[in-house]
């Protein structure tokens, strides 16, 4: 957690950081040898050193921050791994001091650093969307064991974990792109009449690669949150699109990535 004081104004960066490195450690494995050891411990420190030293602005910078510190500085680290989840919060009312968790989606990013090249993966997960309708499924292979009835208007609703990967990772503009990424996830979902999960994730994807032109590469998981039409004719009620028993299980998971054809090779980025 890092603490800026602006006089009586407080803003606050929460982040979960992890960082892996790997090298010329076989001794250690093979003999006990600590010597080409950059201790856990000794890592945990460097985060917090650098949070005071370099403050904490897009997560992305600070990945590559750290990253680039760890291998630069190590001759036995040849490659650092630097994931960051950051949790958002919102003030509380007129307060400068006082904040209340946000309830919405996480931003995440994964850095790695191999003392020459750099890769960055942005991204967010549990960005929960739902569309009350112009959404379908019908169609799809029946045999004995179908029993889902075809729909012509249904709840699509889904909870989003979404990766993008960038081109250029010394390009900066982190909290930007981040931005832009995240409403053209929004808009591609809301904009899209949908006939399955699956079209709507590829017009996601498109969506962020076309606005987005620093971002070569999206990665989505989209679970597919069931919504049922609930059967109230016990009760001498009509239930015309009104009521619905939102399930968490059983559901479908459907994922997939969309690549732009000129994107550079991925190397380690998505390890």
């Amino acid at each position: 957690m890092r603490v800026t004081r602006h006089g009586d104004a407080h803003h606050i960066k929460d982040l979960n950081v992890s960082t892996s490195l790997s090298g010329d450690m076989a001794e250690v494995h093979l003999s006990g040898d600590n010597s080409a050891v950059l201790a856990t411990d000794t890592q945990k420190n460097t985060v917090h050193a650098f949070a005071k030293k370099h403050g904490v602005g897009a997560i992305e910078d600070f990945a590559l921050l750290l990253a680039r510190h760890f291998v630069d500085s190590q001759p036995t680290v040849h490659h650092a791994r630097v994931a960051i989840e950051e949790y958002s919060w919102e003030r509380n009312g007129s307060s400068g001091h006082s904040f209340v968790r946000s309830g919405g989606e996480t931003r995440t990013c994964v850095a790695h650093y191999d003392g020459s090249q750099a890769w960055v993966v942005s991204g967010l997960t549990g960005l929960v969307v739902l569309n009350t309708t112009n959404s379908e499924f019908w169609g799809y292979i029946k045999d004995e064991y179908t029993t889902l009835p075809e729909t012509r208007d249904r709840i699509l609703a889904t909870a989003v974990d979404a990766t993008w990967r960038h081109a250029a990772p010394d390009g900066g503009a982190y909290d930007k792109s981040y931005e832009n990424a995240r409403q053209a996830l929004l808009a591609a979902f809301a904009g899209t009449y949908s006939l399955s999960l699956q079209q709507t994730l590829y017009a996601m994807g498109s969506r962020v690669l076309k606005d987005c032109p620093e971002i070569c590469e999206v990665r989505l998981s989209l679970p597919n949150k069931h919504h049922f039409l609930v059967d109230l004719s016990p009760f001498d009620l009509d239930n015309d699109g009104e009521v619905y028993f939102a399930a968490d299980r059983p559901y479908g998971l459907i994922e997939g990535a969309v690549l732009r054809e000129d994107a550079p090779g991925a190397g380690p980025a998505w390890d």
